[in-house]
């Protein structure tokens, strides 16, 4: 099916969806280490009606340091699991509300975990600013033993990723917005989703 719209509005989406491939390809070059002033992360809003229930209405961390294509984390799917269910034995998570997050739905036995830091700490990956990205146990162990074991710090089970050019599709088709990557929209923002949604857990019983 075909249609014929005015020539500015042709031209302006063609400037857009050319300037979001641009960006894209940019995320889509790996870096060995954050550079200054260099895009590492930026963030996707999906579209609420997206028809994949893990995608639709999400919020995800794309980075472009942690391989030859882009690497994505779901920040607003919290689990039902508690942290402090995983490690029972930490005493001081007891009582901490916080959830585990499912960051997408690749390599799902995998834990990676953001969290802010002044300088860069061993065996964790920079996202951007001060937030550092990690899948180490000692480190995450270190975490935990703070005052405040979860402040500014999120924990995720999967993570998602993109074949090469697919991500650049998928915004040039609208099913993503792009939003600059700041700390607060991760852990301060409160449209959250829950995961697996209640319409992917099936029908309940009644009794």
């Amino acid at each position: 099916m075909s249609h014929t719209a005015p020539s500015s509005a042709f031209s302006t989406a063609r400037r857009r969806t050319a300037a979001l491939c641009l960006l894209l390809l940019a995320l889509a070059v790996p870096s060995s280490a954050a550079e200054p002033g260099k895009l590492t992360a930026i963030l996707l809003v999906a579209r609420a009606d997206l028809p994949d229930p893990n995608f639709a209405d999400a919020v995800v961390l794309v980075m472009n340091n942690l391989g030859p294509a882009p690497v994505g984390l779901i920040t607003n799917r919290p689990t039902k699991v508690a942290v402090s269910h995983v490690f029972p034995d930490l005493k001081q998570l007891a009582g901490v509300p916080d959830k585990l997050y499912f960051g997408g739905p690749v390599e799902l036995e995998s834990v990676w975990f953001l969290f802010r830091a002044p300088s860069a700490p061993g065996h964790a990956v920079r996202a951007f600013d001060d937030l550092y990205l990690s899948a180490d146990r000692e480190l995450l162990l270190k975490l935990f033993a703070r005052a405040k074991p979860m402040e500014n710090l999120k924990i995720f089970l999967g993570h998602a990723g993109w074949g090469p050019g697919q991500l650049e599709a998928e915004i040039a088709e609208g099913s993503w917005k792009l939003e600059h990557a700041e700390r607060a929209l991760i852990f301060d923002r409160k449209s959250e989703h829950p995961w697996p949604a209640p319409s992917a857990e099936g029908p309940k019983n009644s009794t």
